[in-house]
């Protein structure tokens, strides 16, 4: 039971990533036209990884 809600919880993180991600892209363009770059990568990566590794 607390895999199934393991689960379900890092499935709506990696939502909730996705989604701020595509919320914060016009920041993000923004930021770079001023030379600096925002990590959201960084952070879906490791949300992704983390529930891909709840696949297994």
């Amino acid at each position: 039971m607390i895999s199934r809600a393991y689960h379900a919880t890092l499935f709506a993180l990696y939502q909730l990533c996705i989604v701020i991600g595509i919320v914060a892209m016009p920041l993000a363009i923004a930021a770079r036209q001023a030379g600096l770059t925002l990590p959201i990568h960084r952070l879906i990566e490791t949300v992704e990884g983390a529930y891909e590794s709840t696949q297994r």
